[in-house]
C-alpha cells in the first residue's frame, strides 16, 4: 500500500454523476492512523472553472498487500475499487469499480504513452469495459 499512496491524476474515465463535468481530476492517497486510506478527490468544474473536492475512506476488503478496497464519499455507502493492472513501478494503473458502470486509468503523471494507453484500454476491453464510453481528462491547469 506504501507505494500506491500518494497523488494519481485522472487519464480517463467512464461517466458517472459524482465526477460529471470535472477536468484536471486527481486523487491524493494517505493512510489514517487506523489502517484505512484516506481518499480525497479533487478537479475543476468545466462550466464554472470551481474546483471541487471530496474526502472519502478507503477500506481494504482482504489482504493489505491486494489491490481490492471499498470506498466510501457518502456516509456509509460504499464502493468497489479494484486495482485490475498496475505498473511494476507504480506510474500508471487501471481501476474497476463493483460492475461495468465504473472505471478509472490513473497515472503518476498528467499523460501517458500511447502504447501503455492501448495496454490498459486492451485489458479493459477484455474484462467486458467499453472504452468507446471513455471520458479522456484534460489536464490543462498548472496548480493541479
Amino acid at each position: 500500500m506504501e507505494r500506491y499512496l500518494g497523488t494519481w491524476y485522472e487519464i480517463a474515465r467512464l461517466d458517472h454523476s459524482f465526477e460529471r463535468k470535472l477536468d484536471n481530476v486527481s486523487a491524493r492517497y494517505s493512510l489514517r492512523s487506523d489502517g484505512d486510506v484516506q481518499v480525497i478527490n479533487a478537479g475543476y468544474r468545466t462550466d464554472s472553472g470551481r474546483r471541487k473536492e471530496a474526502v472519502g475512506v478507503a477500506k481494504f476488503i482482504g489482504a493489505q498487500d491486494v489491490g481490492s478496497l471499498k470506498v466510501s464519499f457518502f456516509g456509509p455507502f460504499y464502493g468497489g475499487y479494484h486495482v485490475v493492472e498496475l505498473d511494476e513501478d507504480y506510474r500508471w494503473a487501471l481501476v474497476v469499480g463493483q460492475n461495468h458502470k465504473y472505471m478509472w486509468i490513473l497515472a503518476r503523471e498528467k499523460e501517458l504513452p500511447q502504447s501503455i494507453v492501448d495496454q490498459l484500454l486492451a485489458k479493459a476491453e477484455a474484462l467486458g469495459f467499453d472504452t468507446s464510453e471513455l471520458i479522456w481528462v484534460e489536464h490543462d491547469r498548472a496548480d493541479t
